[in-house]
């Protein structure tokens, strides 16, 4: 079998790198992101059939902005600069950046070129998303510019002959209506892709990757029910059936009657499924704690130290498998990006783990990738699907400290929320409450109340790495809002949050 063709993305610190991979393995092409300082002898050990740059913050023109090194431009692989990538592009090669008279923002109208390989086949207006502040002012020799805007000339640009191309805008987002097929086109008409990324190779190449790892050695895993570490479940059962030893730790943090759904839906399969109920032993381990950093470092540290208690009853138990998954990486941060938040299964592991390494067979996937191999698996379709949940559980829901009353009000609203969400069919893509630390003054018959604030979430997204927030009827709003005031004790106020990511992330914390 042919070596799989691959494309790398160079990150320069842009907020979409991530999307971008995901574009191109939608095109299906298998793509992996490296740091832009890689050198051209490790870029030949990949192999790759192209190049793209991602965008960034920096002025290229400044002495301490990320750069690559020039040789990547004279290699002979095709490569496509998004944004800072463009400007970058273009002033490794002798062009010149300099600051705009006017930086274009948003959804923005552009004359494109079809007769360029980016464009082919498109009407030539076209819409882009612009995000910048400079521009290049002077092309570099031999370049020509294929798009233009009302205040950027070379909103495009491309040398056919090197095989370099630029786009000032972002192709990868939903905001440029044909994105996709402007990265389909530089896969398939520049770089040469014949499409040979698919799910059904993939699976078989995860699968010999975990025997390769751990051979005939048993591992445990972290099942909470969640689509990740279900997945990961029946990856692996396929790919070592007999060696997997699944823990359920039920933290006492799980969404209502969540529990006993995951333990009626796994242990009647091919699993060795066991139970641990921990509640009282996480909560006295967060009394008093408010920062959710530190929640997530708590309840990641309690995992492991569960996991360990409970290896120690099973046979050749050496490796631990995680359900981690590629924004779960980026999110964590790392030397070359900042940390929005640590995730229990990537940044609060102790450094004195009882186990032989680590299993993590679906840590380069996307979520709809993991979806999608899911129901290649065979999964029920409810766990395939199920609304997103993060490992430290209700915790990072419930702001301020954790206390079983706050756990009870915030499992309820969450059930009433979910339950109207499903029955009216409303188009969200994620959706939950969250209880905040604000009480407010209220009336209940002739008594007054001092209660929390319930905080509605429901947002609409096809990557998780952005998200616009649901449109919900005021109607639909309000009887969510009046079963909750009504029903759940100790909640007396209700708000929606109609915030995006970006600024804001999906979880509250």
């Amino acid at each position: 079998m042919a070596a799989q063709q691959v494309v790398l993305i160079l990150d320069f610190g842009g907020q979409y790198k991530e999307l971008i991979a995901r574009r191109v393995r939608e095109c299906n092409v298998y793509s992996i992101v490296k740091p832009g300082d890689i050198t051209p002898d490790e870029i030949r050990a990949i192999h790759p059939i192209g190049i793209i740059l991602t965008g960034g913050p920096n002025s290229v023109y400044k002495d301490d902005s990320p750069h690559c090194d020039k040789a990547i431009f004279s290699m002979g692989i095709p490569v496509l600069g998004i944004c800072y990538g463009t400007q970058l592009l273009a002033w490794s090669v002798g062009g010149t950046v300099a600051p705009c008279a006017a930086g274009e923002y948003g959804k923005t109208r552009m004359l494109v070129k079809p007769s360029s390989p980016l464009f082919a086949g498109m009407a030539e207006e076209q819409i882009g998303l612009m995000s910048h502040t400079d521009q290049i002012s002077v092309l570099p020799e031999g370049f020509v510019s294929v798009a233009a805007t009302k205040d950027c000339p070379n909103a495009a640009v491309e040398n056919q002959a090197r095989q370099l191309y630029g786009m000032q805008f972002h192709p990868e987002v939903e905001s440029t209506p044909n994105g996709t097929q402007m990265i389909r086109n530089f896969l398939y008409r520049v770089c040469g892709a014949v499409g040979d990324y698919n799910l059904k190779d993939l699976e078989q190449k995860l699968i010999e990757g975990i025997r390769s790892q751990v051979g005939q050695a048993h591992v445990l895993l972290g099942l909470s029910g969640g689509v990740d570490s279900s997945v990961c479940a029946a990856l692996l059962s396929k790919a070592i059936p007999g060696q997997v030893h699944c823990i359920f730790v039920d933290h006492g943090l799980m969404r209502k009657n969540e529990g006993d759904e995951v333990e009626q839906a796994f242990k009647t399969r091919d699993l060795h499924f066991i139970r641990v109920n921990a509640g009282e032993r996480f909560l006295s381990r967060l009394a008093g704690v408010t920062d959710p950093e530190q929640k997530r470092k708590i309840i990641g540290a309690e995992f492991v130290r569960v996991f360990e208690e409970e290896a120690a009853k099973l046979p050749n138990v050496r490796y631990l498998a995680q359900g981690t998954i590629y924004p779960d990486v980026i999110e964590s941060g790392g030397s070359k990006a900042a940390t929005i938040k640590s995730h229990h299964n990537v940044g609060g592991l102790p450094k004195n783990m009882n186990f032989a390494g680590i299993v993590e067979p679906l840590r380069s996937l996307f979520k709809d990738e993991v979806r999608a191999l899911g129901r290649q698996l065979g999964l029920p379709g409810k766990f395939v699907a199920r609304q997103p949940f993060p490992g430290p559980g209700l915790s990072v829901r419930i702001m301020g400290e954790i206390t079983p009353e706050k756990i009870a009000i915030l499992q309820e609203a969450d059930a009433i929320f979910r339950e109207e969400i499903t029955r009216r069919r409303i188009k969200a893509d994620q959706y939950f409450a969250v209880l905040t630390d604000t009480r407010s003054v209220g009336v209940v018959g002739d008594f007054r109340t001092y209660d929390y604030t319930v905080a509605l979430r429901a947002v609409r997204t096809s990557d998780f790495m952005t998200c616009e927030y649901a449109p919900i009827s005021h109607k639909v709003l309000g009887l969510v809002s009046s079963r909750i005031v009504n029903e759940v004790k100790g909640a007396g106020r209700v708000v929606y949050d109609i915030t995006g990511k970006p600024p804001a992330t999906i979880e509250w914390s």
